[in-house]
């Protein structure tokens, strides 16, 4: 297939599982046992120079990191749906709140966990509280576009619902609706259960299992 994705259903690489169940492009997963240091093998270096999951290939085309390769697939295989078009006036929303997921809420989040100390003009992603309304009011009226469901919303919602998951963010209404609203998505449901059956197949333990 011309389209492969280099996963392990306990990393990054499953929020991408969903990415690819929304777009709907013909697939392969190709398991790599972190466990077993794969990903750190000259194989993996060559596609991706920091020895991580997700890795995405494209025929001959590379994309590494989680948003860019939700935006790349969007664009590639889903423009004007979940990727809305360039000139389409919801695109600055779209892009704005992909790129707040991992600029903003997983630096700021950690730096909440571990108690750095930083000045919050000199960080990027600013301070706690102010990160924690302006997510709200992304999410607080639908989904990033409203009505419209984006792939802004997997790169967003992903990490929100793994950040409520795991205790990581304060249980807020907006974002608990959010998440609930994603949930019901069949594309996530059926990533879900891709990630479950090869947790089974492959006899890794899934947190709280």
């Amino acid at each position: 297939m011309a389209v492969v994705l280099y996963h392990h259903p306990l990393s990054r690489a499953a929020t991408c599982v969903w990415m690819l169940e929304e777009v709907g492009v013909e697939h392969e997963l190709r398991f790599v046992d972190l466990m077993a240091g794969e990903h750190k093998k000259p194989d993996m270096i060559s596609l991706n120079p920091m020895g991580k999951l997700p890795i995405l290939k494209d025929g001959d085309v590379v994309v590494t990191e989680t948003a860019a390769i939700g935006l790349y697939l969007a664009d590639r295989y889903s423009s004007g749906k979940l990727a809305p078009a360039p000139d389409d006036p919801g695109r600055g929303t779209y892009l704005r709140w992909s790129m707040f997921a991992p600029a903003v809420i997983e630096p700021g989040l950690m730096a909440k966990m571990r108690g750095w100390e930083y000045g919050a003009a000199q960080a990027g992603w600013g301070d706690h509280d102010s990160m924690l309304i302006a997510m709200e009011s992304a999410v607080s009226h639908g989904f990033i576009l409203g009505d419209r469901f984006s792939m802004a919303d997997i790169i967003f919602g992903a990490t929100v619902r793994f950040m409520l998951g795991f205790g990581m963010l304060e249980k807020r209404p907006a974002f608990t609706a959010y998440v609930e609203r994603l949930e019901k998505r069949p594309a996530l449901q059926r990533a879900d259960e891709r990630g479950a059956a090869i947790c089974k197949e492959r006899g890794i333990e899934q947190p709280g299992g």
